[in-house]
């Protein structure tokens, strides 16, 4: 048994986290600011799937415990921006393992709010490191995005490509993000792996993403925006293979090196392939018995064509096998979709 902080626990990603690492047996500490990006309802909701109460969830600075006497979790709202108490949970928690996924998301939002990406992905990553390197973590694992390939046109996406020519803020700052580790890692010999994540999508999704918003207009008779006219491409990769990727990574450890080698690893965590969005909205369209009425967008500043990750590093280290079929986790989705909102 670890004892792990899972930071944006109340997010999509971090929530499917903390419950497969539950079942794993460790011990887990979710934190996350709880901020309106996108509904907090659905954030609380989240939450209450791991037995913290969703007003209790609400107030700050206060570690509170699952009512759920199975598991060993506990959550706690706070910022990661804050120097007094981030530095103070870490002293009195004493963990094994941090799994940092808060960041403030969106390519979209970069464009309106810079500020929010500064604060969040860049001085709280800082807090994370400097609380990492000063409380001995064994382990720092941290979301980076498949964004930071920005500009690239070679596929599929390698780490071993250079990443030099962000187009929105968001993926400059998990380049930043990137950069930061390293540094850590070679000075202080604190072990961090950081996941280039591709689309990721499935049950309790974020409602800013492709698939929740095209299943919300379809069901509600509401047009869908495609944009680039349809000609998009993404490596969708179901959220339980991204969570087996995780979990592996959390009970075997970093692999950044040899002997004398700066403990430090990039991985590109996907599916192995790129699904036109046309073929995504049809996949849909079929599960919803329903047709879309869509409208053709031109291509969005901070958007790329085409995402497909090269997984082999991840698969050959950690033996990372997503393959969960596309038509099965669109299913998923739907199936959450409709019960979370009472559709018929």
């Amino acid at each position: 048994m670890k004892k792990i902080l899972v930071t944006g626990a109340a997010g999509f990603i971090g929530y499917h986290l903390c419950e497969s690492l539950l079942r794993e047996g460790h011990q887990v500490v979710g934190l996350d600011n709880i901020n309106d990006y996108y509904d907090i309802g659905l954030k609380t909701a989240r939450l209450e799937q791991l037995g913290i109460d969703k007003k209790e969830a609400l107030k700050f600075n206060i570690l509170i415990r699952s009512d759920k006497a199975d598991n060993h979790f506990h959550f706690i709202r706070m910022d990661l921006e804050d120097r007094i108490n981030l530095p103070a949970l870490f002293e009195e928690q004493q963990f094994d393992i941090v799994c940092n996924l808060a960041a403030q998301a969106g390519v979209r939002y970069s464009l309106e709010n810079p500020e929010a990406y500064i604060d969040s992905n860049i001085v709280g990553f800082l807090n994370i490191l400097e609380c990492c390197r000063n409380f001995k973590i064994g382990h720092l694992l941290y979301a980076s995005s498949s964004s930071v390939y920005g500009a690239n046109v070679k596929v599929p996406f390698s780490t071993e490509d250079r990443v030099d020519h962000p187009i929105s803020l968001y993926a400059a700052t998990k380049k930043s993000n990137e950069l930061m580790a390293h540094v850590y890692s070679h000075l202080y010999g604190l072990p961090t792996t950081g996941l280039r994540f591709f689309t990721v999508y499935g049950p309790w999704g974020r409602p800013d993403m492709a698939l929740f918003l095209f299943t919300d207009a379809i069901i509600n008779e509401r047009p869908i925006e495609v944009f680039n006219h349809g000609n998009m491409e993404r490596d969708f990769t179901y959220i339980a293979d991204i969570v087996q990727g995780m979990v592996r990574i959390v009970e075997e450890g970093n692999k950044g090196g040899n002997s004398g080698e700066t403990p430090y690893r990039i991985y590109n965590i996907g599916n192995n392939q790129s699904v036109r969005l046309t073929d995504f909205i049809e996949i849909l369209e079929n599960r919803l018995e329903k047709k879309a009425n869509r409208l053709l967008m031109p291509i969005q500043p901070g958007d790329v064509e085409k995402t497909w990750a090269d997984v082999d590093q991840f698969i050959n280290d950690y033996n990372y096998a997503p393959n969960t079929p596309i038509e099965k986790g669109v299913a998923s989705f739907v199936a959450w979709y409709k019960a979370y909102f009472k559709v018929d």
